[in-house]
């Protein structure tokens, strides 16, 4: 690793915003800044944007804002122009392999790639930013941070692995997923395709020892069901950490993305809570705005929410994704609803969730905390040493 001390002079270490971690938080952070006329560094510790995603397929969430995300984005000066799939309708699938449709007028997400290929969002971050003369130095960790900074390295533990393959295949573009805790303890089963490239992972919040087993079962259920055809699959594993800080300073600096847990702990998607809290900590550098202020008007709210959500969805089991399932599949069928703003309405920090929030936070526990690891010799994905 290339020592940043070596790397920015006394003087210029104070007219430079340096940035740890080339991710979205990270990236939008600094697209935020320049287009401020700030100098900005980023320090990425591996060799290119993404590295730990590797073509993986993720949907950037529509649900919890009214604002479409794609709008949202463009209000703060990032561009859209990854590739992307807007996704109206999918089908969830329970135990015992009965079907539901849901359906939107309008898109519940956006399917899109992460990694460094050109059209996944990574890469066009990267090239925006770079765009605005940022610039970012691979294989560069920072090791010590004076002056303006913002830190977005990513998670910090495991309260979630998703785990599968990576491949080609010429089935058609959709998303299909599976609540049973039989694939995925106390998460979901998925299955994304677009143009060409397909995602399949078991998402579980427990069993972590036995990921392998959980793994296929899911990619046997998809066999099943819908014929799954994967060409060169590649095995890939990642994990998410959620939490809820107090603070997101560390000493001064503004704490942002997955590092400093930003995720919605129901489904795990975190990536328009970490865009979000990379813009709201530049803001915090350019205007001199209370960063802490600031995320827990915008973001708490949702981060709480989602934490009864988790709660609540741990204890239903089988028979209670079952009935989840179809009242979403029934509420999607009436002209008069809006599947999108119906599951909105789960974010809204409502009376009765806000009442629930001391036994959700009781009964979830983040293991940002948990520093030790069991296994010898590791390989697995959801450890530190993995």
């Amino acid at each position: 690793m290339t020592d940043v001390k070596k790397q920015v002079g006394t003087t210029e270490q104070h007219d430079v915003v340096q940035i740890a971690g080339a991710g979205p938080a990270g990236l939008a952070a600094a697209i935020t800044l320049a287009r401020e006329g700030r100098r900005v560094l980023v320090h990425e510790a591996k060799s290119e944007v993404g590295h730990r995603f590797k073509g993986d397929l993720q949907g950037l969430e529509n649900w919890t804002q009214a604002q479409d995300v794609l709008a949202w984005l463009q209000a703060f000066g990032i561009k859209t122009d990854f590739e992307k799939i807007a996704c109206y309708t999918g089908i969830g699938f329970d135990y015992k392999r009965r079907s539901y449709e849901l359906c939107s007028r309008e898109p519940l997400f956006y399917m899109l790639e992460r990694g460094s290929a050109p059209g996944s969002l990574d890469h066009a971050l990267l090239t925006q930013a770079q765009a605005l003369g940022v610039e970012v130095r691979f294989r560069s960790k920072l090791n010590k941070l004076e002056g303006d900074g913002i830190l977005a390295t990513g998670p910090k533990g495991a309260d979630a692995i998703a785990v599968g393959y990576h491949f080609e295949t010429n089935m058609d573009n959709g998303f299909w997923f599976i609540c049973d805790n039989n694939l995925a303890p106390k998460g979901y089963a998925y299955l994304l395709v677009m143009n060409g490239k397909g995602t399949v992972k078991s998402c579980m919040f427990s069993g972590f020892k036995q990921e392998k087993l959980y793994v296929e079962r899911t990619v046997n259920a998809f066999k099943q069901l819908l014929g799954l055809r994967m060409i060169n699959p590649q095995p890939h594993g990642g994990a998410g950490n959620f939490n809820l800080p107090s603070s997101a300073l560390s000493g001064i600096h503004p704490v942002a993305g997955e590092q400093a847990g930003f995720q919605d702990t129901l489904w795990g998607f975190g990536m328009r809570h970490a865009i979000n809290s990379g813009v709201l900590a530049a803001q915090s550098l350019l205007y001199g705005t209370d960063y802490n202020a600031s995320w827990q008007r915008l973001l708490k709210p949702q981060l709480e929410t989602s934490v009864v959500n988790r709660a609540l969805f741990a204890m239903l089991g089988n028979r209670g994704y079952r009935f989840v399932l179809s009242s979403l599949s029934n509420s999607s069928k009436s002209n008069s609803s809006n599947l999108r703003s119906v599951l909105q309405k789960q974010y809204h920090p409502l009376w009765i969730k806000r009442l629930l929030m001391p036994w959700a936070k009781r009964l979830y526990e983040s293991q940002r905390k948990d520093e030790s690891c069991n296994h010898v010799d590791c390989s697995c994905v959801w450890c530190r040493c993995g």
